[in-house]
């Protein structure tokens, strides 16, 4: 095989034979280092492919799985490139060779266990979500502060009172932590998850946190986005009276 057969944009030179796609992805001893941007395309990537191998595709071109991801195909390639050659040209990718290729590059080719603090109505449509265990991430620990909350079972687990989170992050090695409480109590909250051991937060309340170093926080501000949202209608309407809201 040529060099020019082996890339990342699905169309082969002529005079080329395709080879398995188990030798275009070569797994690197070590994951690579790559932009934080690109990370979360990837993640799409590995949404997308995840459902055409569900659906029982075997091979995807790079235009389809880009306008799949919303992307485009030179970006897509790309963002690709950082995973070593891939794919054969006019045959495509894989799906699965190159789902798998992604799941190994994020981290999440294993299940991830994960602790949630806050049973409100947003915690409990996370914790009830069954499409997190899928995609490599299991709830083994659910904490609330309100006595009420505490006992009650959501998605297969019971609310557990706060007393118990150092207990459970210790025995399950749970590294991830989703804060889903009011914005008053969650710096508290963050505090009492890094001290049990807990590494990564996603943050659903809508205030920054401090943490320590060595600990990755995820901002999820819904409102946030719902204002950038009317941003851009009102810039699309040319006034914020044109914009209207129908139900």
């Amino acid at each position: 095989m040529t060099e020019l057969s082996r890339s990342c944009d699905g169309t082969a030179p002529q005079g080329t034979g395709a080879t398995s796609a188990s030798e275009e992805c070569p797994v690197p001893s070590s994951r690579p280092r790559i932009p934080e941007a690109t990370v979360a395309r990837l993640a799409v990537y590995l949404r997308v492919l995840t459902g055409l191998a569900d659906g029982g595709r075997s091979n995807v071109s790079s235009g389809e799985l880009a306008s799949a991801a919303g992307v485009n195909p030179a970006g897509l390639r790309k963002d690709l490139s950082h995973l070593g050659p891939c794919g054969v040209r006019g045959v495509g990718y894989e799906v699965a060779t190159l789902r798998d290729r992604i799941a190994r590059v994020l981290g999440v080719e294993r299940s991830r266990p994960c602790v949630l603090v806050g049973i409100g109505n947003l915690g409990t449509a996370l914790a009830d979500y069954a499409g997190f265990g899928s995609r490599g991430f299991r709830f083994v620990g659910l904490f609330d502060a309100a006595p009420d909350r505490v006992g009650r079972r959501i998605g297969g687990q019971p609310v557990r009172p706060m007393a118990e989170l150092d207990e459970v992050v210790a025995a399950t090695a749970a590294t991830i932590g989703v804060i889903a409480t009011p914005a008053d109590v969650a710096q508290s909250v963050c505090d009492r998850l890094t001290a049990a051991g807990v590494r990564s937060i996603l943050n659903f309340a809508p205030v920054a946190l401090n943490a320590p170093a060595g600990v990755d926080v995820r901002q999820v501000d819904l409102s946030v986005e719902l204002q950038v949202l009317a941003f851009l209608g009102q810039q699309r309407g040319g006034s914020a009276s044109s914009v209207e809201v129908t139900a």
